[in-house]
């Protein structure tokens, strides 16, 4: 709750600024005078932004089931799903969050993600083919890396963190597109043609670079997730597990769900690494060797 209002407070914070800033430049004046109060759309892409990005975290357990067909363990039958919940119970107890739910999904691909709104009710799943292809001591490292994520309200933070950025993705794409459409055009009155279209190319632009800053948390996230992991499961077991990936060709999980799974994909070079969910696995095996 607390990271939550955190967030919240700093989103209020930073509009609050922008207000003031256009207000001093006398860009707020003349758009008011011109028919668009900032005020209030400040408000609708506030409600827009953090509005879809709640949703989206809300419903995220369900959607992550049904994207990837993962099974809830209700009753653990076999050796296997004893062991994944007996593991999964006892990094919750030390990393101190309620018990995920645990499930498996139906996959060759050695992936394994958590999700979920709340520390205390997230969902642990892993793959058929993680469980094949590595050891215990591997399979439990990567256990507690997802613990790790939801310990550290990984999911919460990177949904704020995408609230913030749509908001003002919104808001600026509209402002730019009201500008264009006054001040180039000369539209007197309400909105031309010129606003919906500047409007639009502007949200693709500034989306991309929201998308960098976005990125550029869920990799700083994958690292604190690593160090959780290593003390819950042991360094060197987390170091394998990493190494274990680095073998293995491990496909993308589906979009939703790609910032949450415990590998991210191929290695990325130049312009594409700003927008990779993780860091490549040499960066996070040597930070780990490194004690960080």
């Amino acid at each position: 709750m607390k990271r939550i209002i955190l967030f919240l407070a700093t989103n209020l914070a930073i509009m609050l600024v922008l207000s003031i800033t256009m207000r001093l430049l006398g860009v707020e004046p003349y758009l008011t005078a011109n028919g668009l109060n900032l005020g209030s759309l400040l408000i609708f892409t506030g409600v827009m932004g953090m509005g879809g990005s709640f949703i989206s975290l809300a419903i995220s357990k369900w959607m992550a089931k049904r994207s990837v067909g993962a099974v809830v363990i209700e009753n653990p039958r076999t050796p296997a799903e004893i062991w994944l919940v007996d593991t999964v119970r006892r990094q919750a107890q030390q990393a101190g969050i309620g018990m995920p739910e645990v499930a498996i999904f139906d996959s060759p691909e050695v992936n394994a993600f958590a999700t979920g709104m709340n520390k205390n009710n997230a969902l642990v799943a892993v793959s058929t083919g993680l469980l094949q292809s590595m050891s215990k001591e591997e399979a439990e490292a990567v256990l507690g890396h997802e613990v790790s994520h939801v310990a550290n309200g990984d999911m919460v933070t990177l949904a704020l963190i995408q609230g913030v950025v749509n908001t003002f993705v919104m808001f600026l794409s509209r402002v730019i597109g009201y500008l264009v459409d006054k001040v180039v055009f000369k539209t007197e009155r309400g909105t031309g043609p010129a606003f919906f279209v500047t409007m639009i190319i502007a949200e693709m632009v500034l989306g991309v670079l929201a998308s960098i800053i976005v990125m550029w948390f869920s990799r700083q996230r994958e690292f604190r997730a690593d160090s959780g992991g290593a003390t819950l499961a042991g360094r060197s077991n987390m170091i394998a597990a990493l190494q274990r990936l680095q073998q293995v060709h491990t496909a993308p999980l589906p979009e939703k769900l790609a910032a949450f799974g415990i590998a991210g994909g191929g290695r990325m070079e130049g312009i594409k690494r700003l927008f990779m969910t993780h860091p490549p696995l040499e960066e996070r095996i040597a930070a780990l060797k490194a004690g960080q």
